[in-house]
């Protein structure tokens, strides 16, 4: 069955926008009230920069066959156990019938500091979904289809980004190519090594939802380079 995937393109162009648009409200906000955030930190913390990426997950749970599945947001709601940690709060949970069906990471990386943010996002994911699956095997989340993990990074694209760096290695360094290093180009190796630790494909989670069978699908982890605007 082929997933049904809502106009996911335009949807994401206005999500995008609208991330743009959240960040410089939250720090036009901040500055009026005379508490505004060092550096980008202003545009960040009030929580709402990928609200378009969550409406846009929604309408492709929604336009596939689970009109009914419970969407999961509060805080209180999104907690599930972990195996070498005790627990792990997500930003969306997506639940039918009393089963997980995706549980979902919404992140942005737009500086400055993109190499040490970067590094923490990437330990992060997969430590995530090594923790997550390890859980899941060892029947945490009780006998249930596998459900979709997803991590959703949106990168700014600038000259921070796509610029080489050095990298610093200078033992076992194995090639001159190792000691440049491009966070744009980290960010695809993070998405191909997302297909191996375990953040599944969402139409393998549908269609388990739908027909109640055990899946042991391939993985995708998905993300975005947005310029400003």
């Amino acid at each position: 069955m082929a997933i049904e995937l809502a106009n996911y393109e335009e949807k994401a162009k206005e999500a995008i926008k609208a991330f743009w648009g959240n960040r410089e409200s939250a720090r036009l906000k901040q500055i009026e009230a005379g508490n505004a955030d060092q550096g980008e930190r202003a545009g960040v913390t009030a929580g709402k920069n990928m609200d378009g990426f969550i409406a846009l997950v929604v309408d492709i749970v929604r336009a596939n066959g689970l009109d009914h599945a419970g969407i999961h947001q509060k805080r209180a709601v999104v907690t599930l156990p972990g195996y070498f940690r005790p627990t792990k709060q997500w930003d969306l949970l997506v639940t039918n019938e009393g089963r997980l069906i995706a549980a979902l990471e919404f992140k942005s990386q737009v500086g400055p500091s993109f190499g040490n943010n970067f590094n923490n996002r990437a330990e992060e994911a997969i430590g995530t979904a090594a923790d997550f699956w390890t859980a899941y095997r060892e029947n945490a989340f009780g006998a249930i289809p596998r459900p979709f993990l997803g991590w959703i990074m949106l990168v700014g694209g600038n000259d921070t980004t796509t610029n080489l760096i050095g990298n610093g290695i200078e033992l076992l360094a194995r090639h001159p190519l190792q000691h440049w290093v491009q966070v744009l180009d980290r960010s695809s190796k993070l998405l191909v090594l997302g297909q191996h630790v375990g953040l599944g494909r969402l139409q393998h989670a549908v269609e388990a939802a739908q027909h109640r069978q055990r899946q042991d699908p391939p993985a995708v982890l998905g993300g975005l380079v947005v310029p400003p605007e």
